[in-house]
């Protein structure tokens, strides 16, 4: 049975037998294994996952990086009562390794130093292998981005085949896809309880192996026809991302071999006062103190608010909603406004929130406004090709909490660094006004990801008109409060059904219009998403249409420049680039130094309303 809490909530959970004796513990009930380093901060899934379930009495420790190599590594604590919980961290481990040319990464950041090597490829099965080694028998529980995304039979990039799903490679017992709060806290009150890991099989949010069969499930096409048919893997696809709405969908079967893959219904959205409890919790809001050197992510983070969670965008290529969900999450202002006074006391703190946000910053407090539409709805996306009729998209909650923490007393600059949708915007007035008025410090990031209309078709992303206009209304709107402003765009190379002659004109674009792309993401292949089932089979599984893929390494590369073309040293590759689309007109277009109007800035207003006025 749990025990109740005898140390002091407010230190660090323990990471070592020491740490444990000195608050009196002599066994633990639940292991956390993450391949991160253990920052105690509610942005890290494990601390969150780790401090709930301290919340509820369960004695909970961290073993961060273990060396995967080593099984003694992994007793350090001594062997749980319950199970272990087991992630790859707040990346896949692959893509957290290599480069969408399949290059090693010579940093991780999130690990000390933003040092490389800290985790195993494939880290999920490296580490459940590991702790099956290191404790026969003991229940395991994996999840986080990892398992999450690859909890089907799945393309992998980088061993450029079909692999089974990572609940049959690993063997685990239990995987946990999404937000993992109430599905870790059922499963573990039931394993308190003394129920055998074996019978947990109808948890929302999980999923399971058994040679059994299994009934009212949506059959999958099996391992086998996946792995050596495109069009079965389609098949496989569409069925699933047609079970992808909590409130009715019905669980997925897919054999795998002699044995029954079941995926059940994803969990319920969480309410706002089960997120709120969530923030309410005991973090240090810091790294662990044995780590000397500084880590690049929490140094990001660590003056950042997270005001909700899910996106209802729907882009191809990200994971996001097949993660946190479509729907949208949000904390209350109270909920928010008092992480804020915590914050504050935090002795780094100089006055600056680095970020108030989510996936998407302007979906704060955003809902379907038909809740019996919203049960059986198949939408993909909220808002393309057109925003659905019961979408309320009004600014109200989220005008409403960033004048609530300009007026707070230690606040100087509250920054807005999260995703923007531009296409709300134009809904959003009063939003749109205080975040260019107050909250973007002179750079607003988006992300058309491409201009072209027939590329941006596939992302799931509004075209070029779209992002015209909102590109004359930032602009309009900065030249009319007097602040020199600009846009910086997020562009995706490569993007499955881009060509040589759609980037061209993509580059066309940006010169047009004054633009200037900071970086270039290449397109990488994640696991579980619908721009990665189009890169593996060449078709929409939705719609199965033919789509182009760029595929090898020259165009790759000569996308990538295209979009870079105001560096020097891209030159070359576009002139190549031009060659073989017989564009070669273009050049001088590209090349020639723009004329640019400077505006007239006028001093930036400070955040505190009295001084508004």
């Amino acid at each position: 049975m749990k025990r109740q809490q005898n140390h002091n909530s407010t230190t660090f959970l323990p990471t070592n037998q020491q740490e444990m004796k000195r608050i009196g513990w002599d066994e633990l009930d639940v292991l956390f294994i993450t391949g991160d380093a253990y920052i105690d901060h509610p942005a890290f899934g494990t601390a969150l996952l780790a401090r709930l379930l301290e919340s509820k009495g369960y004695r909970v420790g961290i073993l961060a990086q273990p060396d995967w190599k080593d099984p003694d590594a992994f007793r350090i604590m001594g062997r749980p009562r319950l199970f272990a919980a087991i992630s790859a961290g707040a990346m896949d481990s692959m893509v957290n390794h290599y480069t969408a040319a399949k290059k090693i990464r010579h940093n991780d950041a999130y690990t000390p130093g933003g040092s490389a090597g800290k985790r195993p490829n494939r880290a999920v099965i490296a580490y459940t292998a590991a702790i099956k080694g290191a404790f026969k028998g003991l229940p395991t529980i994996i999840g986080g981005i990892e398992a999450s995304l690859r909890r089907l039979a799945h393309y992998d990039y980088w061993s450029d085949k079909v692999r089974r799903s990572i609940l049959i490679d690993s063997k685990a017992d239990i995987l946990i896809y999404g937000m993992a709060e109430n599905a870790l806290l059922e499963i573990t009150d039931r394993l308190d309880k003394s129920e055998a890991v074996t019978t947990i099989t109808n948890v929302k949010g999980t999923a399971f192996a058994t040679g059994k069969s299994w009934k009212n499930c949506i059959r999958l096409p099996n391992f086998d026809q996946v792995s050596t048919s495109t069009d079965e893997y389609n098949t496989a696809f569409k069925l699933a991302s047609g079970q992808e709405n909590p409130f009715s969908a019905k669980p997925l079967l897919q054999a795998h071999g002699n044995r029954n893959l079941i995926i059940n219904p994803p969990a319920l959205p969480l309410s706002e006062t089960e997120l709120d409890f969530l923030y309410t919790l005991p973090y240090t809001r810091q790294p662990h103190g044995q780590y000397k050197e500084k880590i690049p992510a929490f140094e990001q983070i660590q003056n950042s608010i997270t005001s909700h969670r899910g996106c209802f965008g729907g882009c191809s290529f990200c994971a996001i909603t097949h993660h946190q969900g479509k729907t949208i999450q949000s904390r209350s202002i109270k909920s928010i406004l008092h992480e804020i006074d915590q914050l504050t006391t935090q002795k780094s703190f100089r006055g600056t929130i680095s970020d108030i946000g989510g996936p998407t910053a302007n979906m704060y407090g955003l809902s379907c406004g038909n809740h019996k539409a919203e049960i059986n709805c198949q939408r993909k996306s909220c808002i393309y090709p057109n925003i659905c009729k019961n979408l309320i998209t009004t600014d109200q909650p989220a005008t409403t909490l960033l004048k609530k923490i300009r007026q707070h007393p230690k606040i100087k600059h509250a920054f807005i660094a999260s995703g923007i949708r531009y296409d709300l915007l134009s809904l959003q007035h009063d939003y749109f006004t205080d975040l260019l008025q107050y909250h973007i410090g002179g750079l607003l990031k988006v992300a058309p990801e491409s201009t072209s209309d027939k590329v941006t078709a596939v992302m799931g992303k509004p075209g070029a008109q779209v992002f015209t206009n909102f590109l004359m209304q930032f602009r309009q709107h900065s030249n009319n409060l007097g602040l020199r402003q600009t846009v910086v765009p997020y562009l995706i190379s490569s993007h499955p059904g881009s060509t040589l002659n759609d980037m061209i004109d993509v580059a066309l674009y940006l010169k047009r219009h004054h633009l200037k792309v900071e970086q270039v993401q290449d397109f990488t292949p994640t696991p579980g998403s619908l721009s990665t089932c189009i890169y593996h089979t060449g078709k929409h599984p939705l719609t199965n249409d033919k789509i182009y893929i760029p595929r090898t390494t020259k165009e790759k590369r000569l996308q990538k420049a295209l979009l870079l073309f105001h560096k020097p040293e891209t030159k070359r590759d576009i002139l190549e680039a031009l060659k073989i689309c017989q564009r070669e007109n273009v050049a001088k277009e590209l090349f020639d130094q723009p004329q640019q109007t400077p505006l007239k800035p006028r001093p930036r207003q400070k955040h505190k309303p009295h001084r508004q006025k």
